[in-house]
């Protein structure tokens, strides 16, 4: 049977986890809008009614921050956009459901994609957030060629490539110009890519 003391310690790690998800939510969705290096521990406080110093026993530095930000994309993006696909088949039907749940991903989440907003930021600066950044956007393309190699396609490096670039351009675009209808026109060049696959 657990002390009151044990009790106590519990219900303060489970408090502090959900304050460290709240922080960490809300900095994904600044990150998307403002990009990474906007991040600050002041801004967050200020936007979660906490105290920087509060804030800043989450998080021992601000490149802390920005990792752990990155992680908690990682995660949205998982929860969000593979998980929901994993239902449907591997191969054709499942690179259809991924590259439908990417989109709508980034419909949704109207600032854009994370993924899009912090490459861009670090694309050429090395160290360990444009590292953590890379590797998950690695294991994503990875994904896609795995799907594209189960669905047939005789390039499944070239598809993979053309259905990210689709994406992250349209990503860019509506970043941009604020125009929703880049979406359609991603979606056409999406259907093109889709003749491709096997029925």
């Amino acid at each position: 049977m657990a002390t009151a003391t044990e009790a106590n310690s519990a219900a303060a790690a489970t408090k502090g986890e959900k304050t460290r998800a709240a922080i960490l939510n809300r900095a994904v969705d600044l990150a998307t809008v403002e990009g990474l290096e906007g991040l600050t521990i002041g801004r967050l406080a200020s936007d979660l009614g906490m105290s920087k110093s509060g804030l800043f026993a989450h998080f021992g530095s601000k490149q802390d921050l920005q990792l752990a930000t990155v992680a908690a994309a990682a995660e949205r993006f998982r929860r969000v956009v593979i998980e929901p696909a994993l239902a449907a088949p591997d191969g054709a039907p499942r690179l259809r459901a991924m590259a439908e749940r990417y989109f709508d991903y980034l419909e949704t989440f109207s600032g854009g994609c994370f993924w899009g907003a912090t490459a861009s930021e670090y694309d050429d600066r090395p160290g360990p957030v444009r590292d953590a950044i890379a590797a998950a956007m690695e294991l994503w393309i990875a994904e896609l060629v795995r799907q594209s190699e189960a669905a047939g396609i005789t390039d499944p490096e070239r598809y993979a490539f053309e259905l990210y670039a689709v994406v992250m351009g349209a990503n860019s675009r509506f970043r941009l110009s604020g125009d929703r209808g880049v979406f359609d026109l991603a979606r056409a060049a999406l259907a093109r890519l889709e003749a491709e696959l096997p029925a």
